[in-house]
């Protein structure tokens, strides 16, 4: 297929709309299903490049939920224990963990459930008829993998009333050299981002604590080629195998960091007993048990424990969880990883990331003031590594 037509570019308005290749040769993708467009399409391409370099760097399998050009959250396929099953939803599939693509799934999905609302996928592997079933009960736009099985094919294609968008991407399509696009009618010119990153990155490391586990290694260049396909400037923080808190496109990088930490700390707090145990009434669908969810940790819309709200949702009044629960929870909380695509410009990034129990950090250095950064990690015993590499990506 050397071109295909889309039904509109970013918005309706944006018309005629295509992708094809500038030199001539076919798109290194086939359309199994649906009418994929414009963003869908910038998601599936970034979301597979993540998970095609993810799997390269630790030889696992991987997932990830895009949303509007970033990342909700990436994940390696490891095993999900008995509160992660239920926090992500997936405590009804018995022998989820002997499928590695489905825990990296059921991971990625269900990191940031509010955002992964409507989102694109991608899978490094060959996706099967268990992690078919999975995104087949999530609301979701499309997936693009390296193949599907014939069942797994048969299931994502009855989803969305048969219009599911489903893409099977060319796994040994390498990218030119050079990638074009044009702003304004101007257009610019750059190499493509080839940039490796691996353990290697991590070598030097600038803080007095320089005890870099293996875990520690893996959930750094899990946040790290995150970070590669985030809208700038961005931070990700990374725990177990996954990313727990993504911070995209935010103009100051204490922002990021805040909203990636609270990201986070919602993460952690969904596999509290207070959140697994909720009485949610039997009516109560999956999509808005995340927001009841969101409303119950965060407070934001309604307070659903109060009188003439929790009778909406709840067989019975839930116990209320005060700032106070929250805070004594979230301060047992260690050995999250933190990734920065550039440099902390102050301490204040570190004292928040502190908060979110971050232990290890990654980022490019190269700031005034990275002496001052170096003394906020010291200070708490945070173990930081200077990667020598920005990675902006817009």
């Amino acid at each position: 297929m050397k071109e295909f037509e889309l039904k509109y570019g970013c918005n309706p308005n944006q018309k005629p709309a295509k992708i094809y290749m500038a030199n001539g040769q076919d798109l290194p993708l086939e359309i199994l299903n649906g009418r994929p467009g414009y963003i869908n399409f910038l998601d599936a391409l970034n979301a597979w490049q993540l998970v095609k370099e993810l799997k390269e760097a630790t030889g696992i399998v991987c997932a990830t939920s895009f949303k509007h050009v970033s990342p909700t959250s990436a994940a390696l396929g490891l095993p999900l224990t008995d509160k992660l099953k239920k926090a992500v939803f997936v405590d009804d599939i018995e022998d989820i963990n002997n499928n590695p693509l489905a825990c990296a799934y059921a991971r990625a999905r269900g990191t940031d459930r509010m955002s992964s609302f409507g989102d694109y996928v991608a899978l490094s592997d060959e996706c099967d008829e268990l992690t078919a079933k999975l995104i087949r009960r999530e609301v979701s736009d499309g997936i693009i993998a390296p193949g599907y099985s014939e069942k797994a094919l048969e299931i994502l294609r009855s989803k969305k009333n048969g219009n599911y968008n489903i893409i099977k991407i060319d796994k040994d399509y390498v990218p030119e050299e050079k990638e074009c696009k044009q702003v304004f009618g101007v257009t610019f010119e750059q190499g493509h981002n080839f940039f490796k990153i691996d353990n290697e990155l991590l070598n030097n490391v600038v803080t007095k604590n320089k005890d870099l586990s293996t875990e520690a290694k893996r959930d750094l260049i899990v946040a790290l080629i995150t970070l590669k396909y985030t809208q700038s400037n961005s931070v990700a923080y990374a725990y177990d195998g996954q990313a727990i808190g993504v911070g995209a496109g935010q103009q100051s990088r204490i922002h990021c960091t805040r909203l990636a930490g609270s990201k986070a700390d919602n993460w952690f707090l969904r596999q509290s007993d207070l959140v697994l145990n909720l009485p949610f009434r039997d009516d109560i669908k999956r999509v808005d048990r995340d927001n009841i969810i969101d409303g119950y940790i965060n407070k934001n819309e309604e307070d659903v424990t109060a009188d003439g709200i929790w009778e909406k949702y709840f067989t019975k009044k839930p116990t209320k969880l005060t700032e106070e629960y929250k805070q004594e929870y979230l301060s047992n909380i260690k050995g999250v990883s933190l990734g920065s695509d550039a440099f902390f410009p102050f301490g204040d990034n570190i004292e928040r990331a502190y908060k979110s129990g971050v232990s290890y950090v990654a980022e490019p250095g190269g700031s005034k003031r990275d002496d001052l950064v170096i003394d906020t990690c010291d200070k708490y015993g945070i173990v930081m590594a200077f990667t020598g590499m920005r990675l902006f990506h817009h």
